[in-house]
């Protein structure tokens, strides 16, 4: 029996970098959360990157089989995202990179996106002559006509990664066995792993072993240890 499938990770810091984590081996073992259509929209759901009302629409509009080909297509469109960061990954992004992001400008202009005028939610605004609030504001809209218009979002959130935030801070965990990358937001930099849930915890216990191990030894070994490493120096000089 398959071992059951966690829920999907979002530690990126960036809906792109949690997209691109997708598909990844936190614990060595490669997992797949976008294998089909209705994983798809069940991650933009938990995402946060549709709005509430999407997911049920897609659902009780589009066939199965529609909705596979637009998981296959967001497949796709990760495997090149997973080359764009392995490349230009912890490196200030320059004129060049514009030839290596023709595939999202592609994509992106097929959108339906446009915006329209509504009252805000937040009770803030100025009085009209009549003496009543208004707060008006822009709100961005999309018409969702295709089960392949749930990339739109991600292409959107690569282009804020490229465009808005340091490439220079794009980072791996630093867990070799670990595939997870985030946008190091941290104070300071001074980001390692993908969570301490995951391998910060995990290496952190393998450093304390290494202690006890060492601990075990006794001084007197660490000082036999030291001599061989000072014998091998001079013999090799």
């Amino acid at each position: 029996m398959a071992e059951p499938r966690p829920p999907p990770f979002f530690i990126g810091d960036h809906l792109a970098l949690d997209f691109r984590n997708s598909l990844a081996a936190p614990w060595g073992r490669e997992i797949e959360w976008l294998a089909n259509g209705g994983d798809l929209v069940a991650w933009l759901e938990r995402a946060h990157a549709v709005p509430p009302n999407v997911p049920a629409h897609f659902r009780a509009h589009f066939g199965s089989r529609a909705l596979d080909v637009a998981a296959s297509q967001a497949r796709e469109l990760r495997e090149w995202f997973r080359g764009l960061v392995r490349k230009r990954a912890g490196k200030t992004l320059g004129r060049r990179v514009l030839n290596d992001l023709v595939p999202l400008n592609q994509l992106l202009a097929r959108d339906e996106a446009y915006r329209q005028i509504v009252i805000s939610t937040t009770g803030d605004g100025e009085a009209d002559d009549g003496g009543e609030l208004q707060a008006l504001r822009w709100q961005s809209q999309r018409r969702w006509a295709s089960p392949k218009s749930l990339l739109l979002p991600i292409a959107e959130a690569m282009g804020d990664l490229v465009c808005q935030k340091d490439f220079t801070l794009v980072r791996k965990c630093e867990d070799p066995t670990c595939t997870l990358w985030f946008l190091d937001v941290s104070k300071g930099h001074a980001r390692r792993w993908c969570s301490m849930a995951v391998c910060g915890n995990r290496a952190k216990a393998a450093a304390h072993q290494a202690r006890v191990r060492g601990s075990a030894d006794g001084p007197g070994q660490g000082k036999v240890e030291q001599h061989d490493r000072l014998r091998s120096r001079q013999v090799l000089r």
